[in-house]
């Protein structure tokens, strides 16, 4: 593994590791984007994600999106048009200088940049695996339903937007009010769902925080998109047995998906 600085499209520098291939990287490129609380660790999970796909034969990036981790920029400032600017950059540092199909991991609200970015990504992008993936901010996060939500975002929460200008989250993220805007226009599902790029998503059907339905459902109906449910488990896969299974569900799938198109 080895650890860079990476600058992002407008210049903020952002903090990132390389797991090289341990053949030639035949398998391609991996880039993984992490949840909106977490850094390029996602508490750990894409460090083993990424240790085992370098294993088998794929170039991987993390890195931690602007205001996350060791990343500059500030924890109100980030926002999703950030977001996909860190993604942009990861995928274009990642094509440039290493061949083979791109995928990229997107962790809960790493779906949100994800998703929104394929319609650009179309013609790069060959794979794509969403964990637990924020899917539609209106009902997560403006009007959550679901327990973490209602704790996190309700409405005398989100009258702090007004008051000081963000709100936390978890007791440990600062979310300003410019992302809350934009959780009022972005929408990532239709991106998502008008795409072809072949999908795996890995969802726990106990998750307290982002819709097991409205994945489930995406994924059912759109083509070329396997999914597989985490029976039993809370949002981020909540014990290591769980986290295991997201991990080894994810390279199974990438694997078999390169032998079909060997």
């Amino acid at each position: 593994m080895q650890h860079l600085e990476l600058p992002s499209v407008d210049g903020i520098r952002l903090d990132a590791a390389w797991h090289a291939a341990k053949g030639h990287g035949s398998r391609g490129v991996v880039v993984q984007a992490h949840g909106i609380n977490a850094d390029m660790t996602e508490g750990g999970m894409f460090v083993r994600l990424a240790d085992q796909l370098a294993e088998a034969d794929f170039n991987v990036l993390r890195f931690s999106f602007r205001g996350h981790g060791m990343s500059g920029g500030t924890q109100r400032g980030v926002t999703i048009a950030g977001e996909m600017l860190d993604l942009q950059a990861a995928v274009d540092y990642m094509t440039d200088r290493f061949p083979g199909p791109l995928t990229i991991v997107a962790s809960s609200f790493g779906a949100v940049s994800t998703s929104l970015s394929l319609p650009w990504l179309e013609g790069r992008l060959d794979r794509l695996v969403l964990w637990n993936p924020v899917l539609d901010l209106k009902h997560t996060f403006l009007n959550p339903e679901l327990p973490w939500g209602q704790e996190n975002y309700s409405a005398a929460q989100q009258s702090l937007l007004s008051s000081q200008g963000f709100l936390t989250i978890d007791d440990e993220f600062e979310a300003g009010r410019v992302l809350f805007e934009e959780f009022r226009h972005y929408q990532p599902l239709p991106c998502l769902a008008a795409s072809p790029i072949p999908a795996l998503v890995v969802h726990g059907d106990r998750d307290s925080a982002v819709s097991y339905e409205i994945a489930q459902q995406a994924a059912a109906t759109r083509p070329n998109t396997d999914f597989h449910t985490v029976g039993g488990s809370d949002h981020g896969f909540d014990t290591r047995q769980r986290e295991d299974e997201a991990v080894s569900t994810t390279i199974e799938w990438l694997v078999d998906s390169d032998r079909k198109h060997a």
